[in-house]
């Protein structure tokens, strides 16, 4: 791992710079650039853009893909190893026929926004199902949905939302509650872990660019920047490829038995529908997709879960006074923190771990033939 510098400094303060960063590390490689420009703007009023940087031959037949900001919020710690890694000499020393083509933002507006879903409202990680068939359901999401996000987030309203929320959980189990609040639901926009009523903007993007950049390729492996699940720092690389696939069995090549997985039983994600990762198979038919989720710990779950029902409750339009009040900004001071912690040892694990994936997937794409 001498390729390792752990360079704080390639990690922002908000989306802005990160985007300044990630354009000033590219130009440095001499890396062609390509943006998509979101209909939207930032909170001070900033155009906000999905950027990539294609690193070495642009006819390599294996290129693997490094996204951030699938989870807006989570950009914070995507885009500082994008940048460590582009900043390093690992990006100047790629295998023969290897590519790297890094995507930076690709939910622009959550990043901005310090949220995690889409302007949509939208879990990108639950929107890539398939609109013109029934949707999945998820019946447990219905039965507690004005508890998970109640109309108020204090007082008897919030006392009463927790007692149900936790008489449901007793009566039921942990991991039926889990899967009844985080696999997904498509029947409240207004809801956490909500997986739209169509493709949002990002996932058009997302196979805009699969189109453009990955179609004619051979073999494409993404690697997928995410926070808040896990034990603090430590960086989870999860797949949900099926047992018994190709995919799976060089994942598990790859990465070895730090690889987890929903098909494996070992993951304690609870995402089953609408992944990116399924997008990116669906868009590029005929080419061997693999595709991991690099999950970085932070702080616990029941914590998530505040963070996450107080930031739908301040984006609900009848809450909009609310956004520049002690109370507006304590809310997304705090879900920056949950997926951001601002540490420099909680950075520097990112780092290392982030340097040591990135290398085994590089390496395993160098390995195929």
């Amino acid at each position: 791992m001498s390729d390792v510098k752990l360079d704080l400094s390639s990690f922002s303060a908000h989306y802005g710079e990160a985007r300044d960063k990630f354009l000033s590390a590219a130009k440095a490689l001499n890396a062609p650039l390509a943006a998509y420009t979101n209909p939207n703007k930032g909170p001070k009023g900033e155009t906000l853009t999905t950027d990539l940087a294609w690193i070495g031959p642009e006819d390599a037949a294996k290129v693997a893909v490094l996204i951030s900001a699938t989870h807006g919020v989570e950009g914070f710690c995507g885009s500082g190893a994008q940048v460590a890694w582009m900043r390093s000499d690992a990006a100047r020393r790629l295998p023969p026929d290897v590519a790297v083509l890094v995507i930076h933002a690709i939910n622009p507006y959550g990043f901005a926004w310090i949220r995690r879903v889409t302007e949509e409202g939208v879990d990108l990680n639950r929107n890539h199902v398939d609109f013109t068939k029934p949707l999945p359901e998820n019946p447990g999401y219905a039965e507690l949905a004005d508890a998970f996000v109640p109309a108020e987030i204090e007082g008897p309203v919030l006392e009463a939302a927790l007692a149900k929320l936790k008489a449901w959980r007793e009566r039921h189990g942990d991991a039926a509650y889990y899967r009844a609040y985080s696999a997904g639901q498509y029947t409240h926009p207004d809801g956490v872990f909500y997986g739209g009523a169509g493709p949002t903007w990002s996932r058009r993007t997302t196979e805009a660019i699969c189109q453009r950049f990955l179609a004619r390729r051979r073999y494409v492996a993404g690697v997928d920047f995410h926070t808040g699940l896990g034990p603090h720092g430590y960086g989870d690389p999860i797949c949900h490829h099926p047992v018994g696939s190709p995919a799976l069995a060089r994942a598990l090549a790859w990465y070895g038995d730090s690889l987890t997985g929903s098909t494996l039983g070992t993951t304690s994600s609870f995402a089953r529908d609408g992944l990116s990762g399924v997008g990116y198979v669906r868009a590029l038919p005929g080419v061997e997709v693999n595709f991991v989720t690099l999950e970085y710990g932070t702080y616990p779950r029941e914590q998530g879960h505040k963070a996450f029902r107080e930031d739908h409750w301040l984006h609900r339009p009848a809450n909009a006074g609310s956004f520049d009040t002690d109370k507006g900004r304590r809310i997304k001071a705090q879900i920056r923190k949950q997926f951001y912690p601002d540490l420099d040892a909680w950075k520097e694990m990112v780092l290392w771990r982030a340097f040591q994936v990135v290398r085994q997937t590089v390496d395993g794409l160098g390995a195929e033939r």
